[in-house]
């Protein structure tokens, strides 16, 4: 006797079955503009986007009065694990990211212990964070002189890119490259599809504004700005992008703090040189006023700018000549930093809990013009050049249900035990907001809800670029 089974159709079975979570009556930001309209997500990732969804299956997201942001892609943070857990590590630099309406993170290579410079760190790395991030992750590969040739089994580990340091950076495990070294990595980057991100500041340029006198008077805010000029930014930048020239690599400019910096990389876009640029909220959201004021834990590299140049950079932000965001998160001791001594303590600011929700309001009153901007910067675009675009960036079916709710209200002010970082450490403690992330879904399960950080999400999952 023949069954009468048949063969179960799993693509009709989806289709049958309704959505896991609808999110109704919500604000919905893509890069092309905001609209009114519900989310339906099923297996973790957006089914619909309409208005008025009639979905009666699955739980219900009210987003009233809210904007459903696209799940930002932090493609700048120094979470230190392995090594150096008590500066931060993925528990809680992903919990922190998390509580900003981050949903995925690429963690730098330079600031662990060991470095990421081959494929069995990396490996192990990935092992940690798959323990511990409450968010998706990928992780850089780092291209310094000595692992030129662990650059293919980076890449094929999962590498996102490859990080290298034209000046001094954070540690000396990790050391600068110079341009024959970086031609020569970025000669092998082409070759293997990946790109190839500088940090920009030229070291022989540094080392001559080292001058007797801002040695004297290095103790200050000012001496700390005076001995990272925008001189040896715009050195290092023309560098990378005549080797991205000449070699054919793509590039990433990491952490960009001038106006000169981004014309020279504009100028270099026009030319159709493959690169693109990144800054950071702090140098958005700060002058060197209120570096001045807040003191160490304001210091950066390279560091925030005069009011002009703040304000300059919002002008490209909205001009659309910066590409990319990234917090550039780095916490850079496990003792917390105090005082205004710069002297002693490493540059590195970290924020990256409230520093995109700052960007949103300072937008509170142009929302729907500058928030497709923020979307675009904070999410789109970093998933487009990193070559996951296939899952993140977007709120569009078929993708990833990454997203945040984010409400606009009454100025509240930052609080430090608000903080998830480790040190609940940040340069934006006491700054008033309008802006605040309610929630925070990775793949349709939440990670934050009611301000409230929630155990209900599966672990953070490893995301590997197309090249990969």
């Amino acid at each position: 006797m023949k069954s009468d089974r048949r063969p179960v159709d799993a693509a009709a079975t989806r289709a049958v079955r309704g959505p896991d979570l609808v999110v109704r009556g919500g604000r919905i930001v893509t890069p092309d503009g905001v609209l009114d309209a519900d989310l339906a997500v099923m297996d973790g990732r957006i089914m619909r986007i309409a208005p008025g969804l009639d979905e009666e299956e699955g739980l219900v997201l009210d987003a009233r009065g809210k904007y459903v942001f696209p799940g930002i892609v932090d493609a700048h943070v120094h979470f230190n694990e392995p090594g150096r857990t008590g500066w931060e590590d993925f528990a809680t630099g992903s919990a922190a990211l998390a509580a900003g309406g981050g949903t995925c993170f690429f963690d730098q290579p330079s600031q662990c212990l060991p470095p990421t410079l081959d494929a069995a760190a990396l490996r192990e790395k990935r092992r940690l964070a798959e323990e511990k991030s409450c968010v998706d992750f990928a992780l850089w590969g780092g291209l310094v002189a000595g692992n030129l040739d662990q650059l293919a089994a980076l890449r094929d580990a999962g590498a996102i890119g490859f990080k290298a340091y034209l000046g001094p950076g954070t540690d000396e495990k990790f050391p600068v490259v110079d341009a024959a070294v970086l031609r020569e990595g970025m000669k092998r980057a082409a070759k293997l599809g990946v790109i190839v991100a500088v940090h920009a500041e030229d070291a022989s340029t540094l080392a001559k504004s080292s001058t007797a006198k801002v040695r004297t008077a290095k103790r200050t805010a000012a001496a700390w700005g005076t001995s990272r000029p925008i001189e040896a930014e715009l050195a290092a930048i023309r560098c990378a992008l005549e080797l991205a020239g000449e070699t054919g690599c793509v590039l990433h400019i990491a952490s960009v703090s001038s106006l000169e910096g981004l014309e020279l990389i504009e100028e270099a876009r026009q030319q159709r040189v493959d690169v693109t640029a990144e800054t950071t909220p702090h140098h958005l959201l700060l002058n060197a006023s209120d570096v001045a004021r807040l003191g160490v834990v304001a210091k950066s590299a390279p560091p925030v700018r005069d009011e002009a140049g703040r304000a300059a950079l919002w002008k490209e932000l909205r001009s659309h000549r910066i590409q990319t965001i990234g917090s550039a998160h780095s916490p850079t001791s496990p003792e917390p930093k105090a005082g205004k001594d710069f002297s002693g303590e490493a540059a590195g600011v970290a924020g990256c809990q409230h520093g995109f929700s700052l960007l949103m309001s300072e937008v509170a009153t142009s929302a729907d013009k500058d928030l497709p901007i923020l979307a675009a910067v904070l999410a789109r675009n970093v998933a487009r050049r990193f070559r996951i675009d296939q899952h993140k960036g977007l709120l569009t079916p078929g993708r990833d249900a990454d997203f945040s709710l984010v409400e606009f209200g009454a100025q509240h002010a930052i609080k430090a035990d608000e903080l998830w970082t480790r040190q609940r450490l940040s340069v934006y403690v006491g700054r008033k907001s309008r802006a605040r992330v309610t929630h925070t879904y990775v793949r349709g399960a939440a990670v934050l809800a009611a301000g409230r950080l929630v155990n209900l999400a599966p672990p953070g999952r490893f995301v590997r670029p197309t090249h990969a």
